[in-house]
């Protein structure tokens, strides 16, 4: 009998099917061995380029699309869609548009506002924030975002570098308005955001809005002609001195705004956003994160660790934003069911490897997403595969688009290290260098306002050949043997602290305004268990004068930004110097704060006491165990 077989013989495959089998798995094998990442680096790469195209698009069709056109439009298709969500208030896409409509009428009534005038808004996180950002700009002024930590002279400084026409201020900023007010050059008008004042020729808002039409103002005030213009000023101390209103442009926010979706973020995510909105990261990432994907925030006054995980489950959060020490605050705190909620995406940057892993652990399944990006920078990286520690990952397309580099560079003249043909010299991989970004018509970099000589020092030119030109980031960065790329450290006169950059001359100048300081060398020095570094002062005293704790606490407290406050103090007999004559902080900087190992007077910034107190042993234990609240 003839079996099945015979009757219905298998089909035989052709010779070369088994080989072809065998070298489509050879590749595979080949592929995830020498290009782990080559379809993660893909995805990303087709984003990236997909966005970049859909902005050709519109300036070959020539029109100019900016975020604000894209929320208006939201607000328009999906009107009655929560925008923001603060202390339980609900403010849809319509009630933030009309509101803003309010405040733009306000000021086109009552104020001689041209398109391309500065207003300057010194507000803390609220919705009138965003309602009288978004109002000015339909008005097409410029607004710029104060710093409301900053204090006195720098406040001042803030406001004479963006001249503005117009100065607006919260109802909880009053008292820093109070303190500048005598200061501020007459010809700013000063509006408040309540319904009565008690300050002579200062102009109240709150009410005039109660009264204003909801109707839009002529397109043309707000239409843009290029997408280069100027639209905001955020402030950064840079690597230097006084802070700087960096020049953010359409083009520039739009950037920014597409850094959720490129993470991943959906229309039916709801953002988390706890960081100050005068931030780049909280405004452009944030907000105008939300409006690129029609989603919805949850904008919180000030971050609260206790609050934090609370909030997320009350509104359902989807994605969160951080800083570094934003993580290790949270997980500080004690263990209360913190995977009990629906966070998945954790965007921003600064966060340590031991935290990060930590972070994970306590809280579940969270992609943190890690990215690089300076505030008036024309660079950004982006963590796509979720490497720990890595700030991002180049490759070769990758640098086709933001051609970048990282060269060396001299810690002792502070400076890159040129040949001697005078061209800098780039770093091997796994060594740190300076990391620069070429400029050119696809990457500009606009400055900072009022300030061209701050905007020259920016720049670096015939790096690698003549007529070439660098934005310095004023970052060292490292590049491993697989691409990724980490944070090192910041050159210059600068540090950072809870997520802020620290001018140290700007410090040094407010403590030499006592009578009793000769000079003062201000430095970072590491703390475990801390990012950044915290703020260490080495004084030299003026002949015959002694160290008046007091007064030196009074004086901090009262000129400086909290997070500027120099957290110890040494007292010297004699400023060392470099052979270039500038003050040596390197040996400074690694003799740390340790009363063993230094024979000079220390002292500790204790703000439970509210005083600088002698930094003893004892003292010094416990700020290294953590038992100390820095």
């Amino acid at each position: 009998m003839r079996g099945w077989d015979d009757l219905y013989p298998l089909p035989v495959p052709p010779s070369w099917v088994p080989g072809a089998a065998v070298g489509i798995l050879s590749l595979h094998f080949l592929q995830k061995l020498l290009f782990p990442y080559f379809w993660a680096d893909l995805r990303y790469l087709l984003k990236v380029f997909a966005y970049g195209l859909r902005v050709e698009m519109y300036r070959l069709q020539g029109r100019v699309v900016t975020v604000l056109d894209k929320f208006v439009k939201l607000a328009e298709k999906q009107p009655h869609k929560p925008f923001l969500i603060y202390e339980g208030t609900v403010h849809t896409y319509r009630d933030v548009d009309r509101r803003s409509n309010r405040i733009a009428q306000v000021f086109l009534q009552h104020e001689a506002l041209k398109k391309g005038d500065t207003v300057a808004l010194l507000m803390g996180n609220e919705p009138d924030f965003i309602h009288v950002w978004f109002g000015l700009a339909k008005l097409g002024c410029v607004v710029a975002f104060l710093n409301f930590n900053v204090r006195f002279r720098s406040l001042l400084h803030c406001v004479r570098s963006c001249e503005p026409k117009i100065l607006v201020v919260g109802a909880d900023l009053l008292g820093t308005l109070e303190e500048i007010l005598p200061k501020l050059q007459k010809d700013v008008s000063v509006w408040i955001m309540a319904k009565d004042s008690t300050f002579p020729s200062v102009h109240t808002l709150l009410d005039k809005i109660e009264t204003a039409s909801e109707d839009p103002v002529p397109v043309n005030r707000c239409s843009a002609n290029n997408l280069k213009s100027a639209v905001l000023y955020i402030f950064t101390s840079g690597t230097t001195g006084l802070p700087k209103a960096a020049v953010i442009s359409h083009l520039q926010i739009l950037k920014g705004a597409a850094g959720l979706w490129a993470f991943g973020a959906t229309s039916e995510d709801i953002v988390y956003i706890t960081l100050p909105l005068y931030h780049s990261a909280a405004s452009l990432l944030g907000i105008g994160g939300c409006i690129e994907l029609g989603a919805t925030c949850v904008l919180k006054k000030k971050f609260s660790a206790s609050q934090f995980w609370s909030d997320c489950r009350r509104y359902n959060v989807t994605v969160i934003q951080y800083i570094g020490e934003l993580c290790r605050y949270l997980c500080n705190q004690p263990v209360e069911g913190e995977k009990n909620h629906k966070v998945r995406l954790a965007v921003g940057n600064g966060v340590r490897n031991d935290v990060w892993r930590e972070f994970l652990d306590r809280f579940g399944a969270v992609k943190i997403c890690e990215f690089y990006g300076a505030t008036e920078g024309n660079i950004c990286f982006m963590n796509h595969t979720g490497k720990v520690g890595s700030v991002g990952r180049t490759n070769f397309f990758y640098k086709l688009f933001f051609p970048f580099d990282l060269i060396k560079y001299d810690f002792q003249k502070d400076e890159p290290i040129r040949n001697k043909h005078g061209w800098c010299e780039k770093v091997k991989k796994g060594e740190a260098g300076l990391l620069i970004s070429k400029v050119n018509a696809k990457n500009p970099f606009f400055g900072y306002a009022g300030n061209k000589r701050h905007t020259e020092k920016k720049l670096l030119c015939e790096v690698f050949k003549k007529g070439d030109l660098y934005f310095n980031t004023g970052d060292l960065m490292v590049q491993d043997h697989d691409n990724f790329l980490y944070f090192w450290d910041r050159i210059g006169d600068t540090f950072r602290w809870k997520g802020e950059n620290v001018a140290t001359t700007e410090v040094s100048d407010v403590i030499v305004m006592l009578d009793f300081i000769q000079e003062a060398n201000v430095y970072g020095v590491s703390v475990p268990g801390h990012e950044g570094k915290a703020g260490m002062a080495s004084l030299i005293l003026k002949h015959n004068a002694s160290l008046d704790l007091e007064q030196m606490y009074k004086q901090v407290v009262t000129y400086l930004p909290s997070y500027a406050c120099p957290l110890f103090l040494r007292v010297q007999e004699k400023m060392e110097m470099t052979g270039t004559f500038k003050q040596q902080k390197f040996q400074l900087v690694d003799e740390g704060f340790n009363p063993s190992t230094i024979t000079d007077p220390l002292y500790f910034l204790d703000n439970s006491k509210k005083a600088y107190v002698l930094l003893t042993k004892e003292l010094h234990e416990m700020i290294l165990s953590g038992k100390m609240k820095l």
